[in-house]
């Protein structure tokens, strides 16, 4: 039987040392806690200063090179990552010269020696000849002037839609590009070099009436090198057809689309 709330009630006071506070207690301040906060608050702030920094470019080192100036690995899987030194500062007849004794010098020399080999200046005899005399060796400029000459006659012109002075009908515009695509060494000693160039190459008339539209080649010329003492120059160079990659599924400019791009985007000259 519960007991009724009308008994009388019994107060004890206590002590004053004794009694109860009715304040709510005050913790004290611990300097440990505060102490790791602060470290963890800039060890944050620490953290997203590397991400933000991490995709800036040093500004040292140029596009594709590493901050000792060293080229570039390749992604796995990825093939040989593109390589070359700083480019020359030397130009004759418009084809850079002045590359470095190595290997890397001999294909940058190669490279540039393709796409004056596969330009639209080789139909023209002048021109020609002054390439020639620009890239070869001086002991064998003789044979390949002869044999070029003999290369380039008035029905190759004549197959490629230009006459025998590489000049296109009126209206049309000529179009003789080779772009490398990459190089390897086939043999290299300080005294002569073999470098393959992989190429792809553009032919053909540019404009609404041609007959010869421009289309796309694969390719790959083969140069031997030999050191002047000053520089790498040609002494011989051979030919062949691909390694062609499977064409796209890409709808094909219209003629006055590539004749735009023709005469809007210039050619390359590679110092590699």
């Amino acid at each position: 039987m519960p007991l009724s709330d009308d008994q009388p009630h019994t107060r004890t006071r206590l002590p004053v040392g004794e009694q109860p506070s009715s304040q709510p207690t005050v913790r004290q301040p611990r300097p440990m806690r505060t102490l790791l906060a602060v470290l963890v608050v800039v060890t944050l702030l620490v953290v997203a200063i590397s991400i933000a920094n991490r995709g800036k470019a040093d500004p040292g080192t140029g596009p594709g090179r590493s901050a000792d100036g060293a080229a570039p690995t390749a992604a796995a899987g990825a093939g040989p990552a593109p390589s070359g030194d700083q480019p020359v500062g030397t130009t004759t007849n418009g084809i850079a010269g002045g590359f470095p004794h190595t290997d890397q010098g001999a294909q940058s020399a190669a490279t540039n020696y393709a796409v004056a080999i596969g330009s639209a200046e080789m139909f023209r005899t002048d021109s020609r000849h002054a390439i020639v005399a620009t890239i070869a060796d001086p002991a064998a400029v003789a044979a390949l002037q002869t044999r070029l000459d003999q290369g380039f006659t008035p029905e190759t012109a004549a197959r490629f839609g230009v006459d025998a002075q590489g000049r296109a009908p009126k209206g049309l515009t000529f179009v003789s590009r080779t772009i490398p695509v990459g190089t390897k060494s086939s043999t290299y000693s300080a005294e002569s070099a073999k470098v393959e160039v992989w190429c792809t190459g553009l032919y053909g008339l540019a404009g609404e009436r041609s007959v010869r539209p421009v289309s796309e080649e694969w390719f790959t010329l083969t140069l031997t090198l030999r050191w002047t003492g000053t520089d790498w120059k040609l002494i011989d160079f051979s030919r062949v057809t691909g390694p062609a990659p499977v064409p796209p599924d890409q709808r094909a400019a219209t003629a006055e689309e590539i004749t735009g791009a023709v005469e809007q985007f210039g050619g390359f000259r590679y110092a590699r």
